[in-house]
């Protein structure tokens, strides 16, 4: 197993204030106002941009800005807490705690590259409203992180999209021709169905305040390339029995007693 790495936090976010310019006629966006704020909204890590280069986020990586100068969030596989300077347009920041979670290379450098991005004075713009609004902030160097608005997502009904299985504190990517198979979905009636990244299930599942206590799940039986029947031997060891579950916005987390679990975020609907 490998051993879990410690990111080293340089981050601190922002609650970003009600200032600036009305709009205009078209309602972009371009410095922050009042009717953009956004404190009290899941922020989507969508892509960040350093020297020309853009990398798409890692799934689940989000920041939530609090009411007095804090935030928190996941850089994908790490999760993050820290306070906040704001100014009209900028945004300061500076010294973050993290959780010491070991991760896949590419979501570490992902990680890594992200923390040092947003360290220091950077400007902030939001364009659009509602659930349509776009974040950007932009380091002195010209560097960039995109940031979308997303609503909530409830446990049941929603599709809960797997992108890494945890064992004890290190994370793991689903491999490579598995990625985006593997799905569950829970009913209001105490089902659940999905895909378990190659064959599709269904069976009972029972929630109950911090727990999810599944029964016996019947499959399809079909074979399928080595890497995705790894997932799903894996998935079946953790939906089994009782298990934690943690629903943060969008992020869902399942762990059995073992200590095996998955992370799992909402799948958008198509567009």
């Amino acid at each position: 197993m490998r051993q879990p790495r410690t990111l080293v936090g340089v981050l601190t976010l922002l609650t970003l204030a009600a200032c600036g310019t009305e709009p205009g006629p078209g309602g972009g966006g371009g410095s922050v106002r009042e009717e953009a704020a956004v404190t009290g909204v899941h922020w989507s890590v969508t892509s960040l941009t350093v020297g020309g280069e853009r990398t798409a986020a890692p799934a689940g990586a989000h920041v939530e800005f609090g009411p007095s100068g804090t935030a928190e969030g996941s850089f994908g596989c790490n999760r993050f807490t820290a306070d906040a300077r704001i100014g009209a347009d900028s945004v300061t920041l500076g010294p973050a705690t993290t959780t010491a979670m070991g991760c896949e290379q590419d979501v570490q450098r992902f990680e890594t590259a992200l923390a040092r991005a947003l360290d220091g004075e950077l400007k902030a713009s939001v364009t659009g409203r509602g659930s349509g609004r776009t974040l950007t902030l932009t380091t002195a160097d010209g560097d960039r992180i995109t940031l979308a608005a997303q609503p909530p997502a409830p446990l049941t009904g929603t599709t809960w999209k797997v992108t890494s299985l945890v064992t004890g504190e290190s994370a793991t990517s689903l491999p490579t021709g598995a990625e985006g198979r593997a799905v569950l979905t829970f009913g209001e009636d105490g089902s659940v169905e999905g895909n378990l990244g190659c064959n599709s299930f269904h069976g009972e599942a029972a929630v109950s305040g911090s727990s999810i206590t599944f029964g016996a799940l019947a499959s399809t039986r079909k074979m399928c390339p080595p890497e995705r029947m790894e997932v799903e031997r894996a998935l079946l060891d953790v939906l089994d029995g009782r298990t934690a579950y943690e629903l943060r916005h969008r992020a869902l987390s399942v762990t059995a007693p073992s200590g095996k679990g998955l992370a799992a975020t909402a799948q958008d609907a198509p567009g």
